[in-house]
């Protein structure tokens, strides 16, 4: 593609509008009593077999009936709307450790968990630890504030809520495909530029060999799709490197639009998480948010969530210039954050 050619509006599944989907709820899927009674027999026939710290992989959490629907909706996941909801874990009455585990064991049916921090946790906990994210080296998801919308470095982010907040806290989603095609037509002189290089902020994760930031354009067209990685904050704080790119006013423009149109209620949607809810979003069709919230008073009550990157088999080629953040391009073992000495671990207490 010529760099004055655009790619052509992007007429998929992938590409809606908040309002109209947020109606549907055919992305919501409600776990049957069926379901969950092979959850359980999952968790007892893994912890038999004791194949590990965690249910890694799909042949150590058999799910003889849930498989089938697990597949379809990783082909959503990957092909259609690009995310979904399982409705319906009772993370009330089964401890956190089973709640962990199941949630582990469904995701190894979606995809090979990745690394989400230095410390090789391949499961992660969102929780406010009442840190700052003006602190260059914590990552927003450690404190109550809103975040940005934003990608993740992996193919499939999945979100466990086992306690939600007082207040807010809610499930934010927007289409970076209707985002592109909107930019487009509206101003095709900055859609182009999200086409360049731009540097993105590690927060102090950092490969062996690699610089302090990672240069990937926000938008990339790759055999025949429409790629988008995006974190707005870390693009600005990359700025503090003498050797990054500089952002030109022209780039800071097409950022803020990009912003604009995340922001506008016409393009996303929200979804309030009720315990129980596992959310899996497509990182390179989708941008996921949440909003700002305030906990409990009582102490335990905090708002609890668990994460897991993915990397998914039958996804999408990547470009070459994803192995910049994610390590490789090759499907299935691609994504993540690896540095020289990280040891992958499962904390399921944390």
């Amino acid at each position: 593609m010529s760099h004055h050619e655009l790619p052509p509006e992007q007429q998929t599944s992938a590409a809606w509008y908040g309002p109209r989907i947020a109606a549907r709820e055919d992305w919501l899927v409600r776990l049957d009593p069926t379901d969950l009674a092979e959850i359980a027999s999952a968790l007892q026939w893994w912890a038999r077999h004791e194949t590990g710290p965690a249910p890694l992989r799909a042949e150590d959490f058999p799910l003889p009936g849930l498989s089938a629907k697990l597949l379809a909706l990783r082909s959503e996941l990957l092909d259609g709307r690009g995310f979904a909801v399982l409705r319906g874990l009772p993370v009330d009455r089964w401890p956190q450790r089973d709640a962990a585990l199941a949630f582990i064991g469904i995701g190894a049916h979606l995809g090979n968990a990745r690394s989400q921090n230095a410390a090789g946790h391949l499961l992660g906990h969102v929780r406010d630890l009442g840190l700052s994210s003006k602190d260059p080296s914590v990552r927003i998801y450690q404190t109550s504030e809103r975040q940005t919308f934003h990608t993740d470095s992996c193919d499939v982010v999945g979100l466990l809520c086992l306690r939600s907040a007082r207040h807010g806290g809610d499930s934010l989603l927007v289409s970076s495909v209707t985002i592109y095609n909107e930019m487009r037509r509206r101003r095709p002189d900055l859609a182009r530029l999200l086409f360049d290089p731009i540097a993105t902020d590690r927060r102090g994760e950092v490969p062996e060999g690699m610089k302090p930031f990672f240069e990937v354009p926000v938008f990339n067209w790759y055999a025949g799709r429409l790629t988008t990685i995006y974190h707005r904050a870390y693009i600005d704080s990359a700025q503090r490197f003498e050797d990054a790119p500089r952002l030109t006013p022209a780039h800071v423009e097409a950022l803020d639009l990009f912003d604009a149109l995340a922001e506008d209620p016409t393009l996303h949607m929200k979804i309030a998480f009720q315990p129980g809810d596992m959310q899996f979003v497509h990182n390179h069709t989708l941008l996921h948010d949440r909003t700002a919230f305030e906990n409990w008073p009582e102490p335990g009550r905090d708002r609890h969530l668990l994460r897991l990157w993915l990397a998914c088999h039958g996804a999408r080629p990547l470009p070459p210039v994803f192995a910049q953040r994610y390590g490789s391009v090759q499907i299935g073992d691609r994504g993540g954050i690896v540095l020289r000495d990280t040891a992958f671990r499962v904390p399921i207490d944390a």
